[in-house]
């Protein structure tokens, strides 16, 4: 084999071996980066945690004030307005059945997620609130929910803390 031969014969190894890492690399990147898009299936401890989001979220559009209360563990914190936190039963009451007056109707365009970890989950979810102010004028809303919920000794989950102005503190000033 004459050395020249010999000199492209290793430039093309190198060559060939170069693109096998790159090859390969691209590989690993483009199957971990589907795992992490393709992951559409949710446990049922997930799908029990979107089901009492969903039921809270249809009483209150519903004006149902039984159906928001019984969406609640008892004491549980709820953020009516930012820096605004009430835990009094009755007073949660009082705010949900003034917040009626607008007929809310509140969407969550974006999806949700959901984190289960044992007896405990926490949901975050952009959402959307239309309704209608007394003088007819049309009102929309929107922010972000970040609520924890705890599964009851009987299965059910039940909201114990409830903030709808989880991105509050993203626009407040310093």
């Amino acid at each position: 084999m004459c050395p020249n031969h010999k000199a492209f014969n290793m430039i093309n190894k190198r060559h060939m071996y170069v693109m096998l890492v790159i090859g390969f690399g691209m590989t690993t990147s483009m199957k971990s980066q589907k795992q992490k898009v393709m992951q559409t299936t949710i446990s049922k401890e997930e799908q029990a945690v979107l089901g009492a989001i969903a039921s809270m979220t249809k009483s209150f559009n519903n004006a149902d004030i039984d159906g928001v209360m019984s969406s609640y563990q008892e004491g549980a914190l709820v953020v009516f307005e930012p820096e605004m936190r009430v835990t009094d039963k009755k007073q949660l009451r009082e705010m949900f059945l003034a917040a009626f007056a607008i007929k809310p109707q509140f969407e969550y365009p974006n999806g949700h997620e959901v984190f289960v970890n044992g007896k405990s989950a926490t949901h975050i979810a952009p959402w959307i609130m239309k309704g209608t102010a007394p003088n007819g004028t049309p009102i929309t809303q929107s922010g972000l929910s970040v609520a924890h919920l705890r599964k009851q000794p009987n299965g059910k989950w039940l909201l114990t803390f409830d903030n709808p102005h989880g991105s509050y503190l993203m626009s407040k000033k310093p």
